[in-house]
């Protein structure tokens, strides 16, 4: 049986600095995993030239999809929607080391049929903490999820799983429809736990404004599917 194209969606906002090295580093890391690949970058709203870096590495395995609007939910459905891949991956390329995504894409080959996530064990700060903490105890409560970190990423599911392409949100809280979904159609779904707290380059666009949006936004979306 031939092995499954894998895609992998890198929303792309202002990293201009350090996208080139990151796409580069995980070409490397899948290529010598042994699997059929490609690599979606979606550059959206970008005020550098992360625009012209993408073009400029774009081959027979890393493919270029620009958004001239922002948002992290409209980016991933945008990559996901240009994807061909058998298993679907989308990321945080500034907190994803190679091997933790590869290591995601070899779990995926051998477990067919199951949703992968990633749980993140290590935060920078204790805001962070304290501020992931309560979103995914609002989340568990309100939707009745047994998983933790509810943004965490990769995210990596098959094809077959099309409820998953039908994704709405065009913000943060696409993660929380994703898990919100994965419970309702009944995907199974493991979580992986990643100890990495590497940052590739650039700063978090979480703020305590942005933090209270997403507080908001969960009770907004359980109201909507209630």
């Amino acid at each position: 049986m031939a092995a499954p194209l894998v895609s992998v969606v890198l929303p792309v906002h202002n990293q201009a600095e350090h996208i080139e090295s990151i796409v580069r580093e995980y070409d490397e890391a899948l290529r010598r995993s042994g699997t059929t690949y490609e690599i979606i970058l979606v550059p959206n709203a970008c005020r550098d030239e992360s625009d012209a870096v993408c073009e400029r590495l774009a081959n027979d395995t890393v493919r270029v999809v620009p958004s001239a609007l922002g948002g992290w939910g409209r980016a991933v459905r945008l990559g996901l929607g240009a994807a061909r891949g058998d298993l679907l991956c989308y990321t945080n390329s500034a907190r994803t080391t190679p091997e933790d995504l590869t290591l995601f894409v070899l779990y995926a080959r051998t477990h067919p049929g199951v949703v992968l996530k990633a749980n993140r064990k290590v935060r920078e700060r204790w805001s962070r903490r304290l501020g992931s903490l309560l979103y995914n105890l609002e989340c568990r409560a309100l939707f009745d999820l047994s998983n933790w970190d509810i943004n965490g990423t990769p995210k990596i599911f098959p094809r077959s799983f099309t409820r998953l392409l039908a994704l709405t949100q065009d913000d943060d809280l696409i993660d929380a429809e994703f898990n919100v979904i994965c419970r309702r159609e009944g995907y199974p779904m493991l979580e992986v736990p990643i100890f990495s707290s590497r940052r590739h380059g650039g700063r978090s666009t979480t703020t305590l404004g942005s933090a209270v949006r997403m507080y908001w936004g969960a009770l907004r979306l359980w109201r909507r599917a209630a």
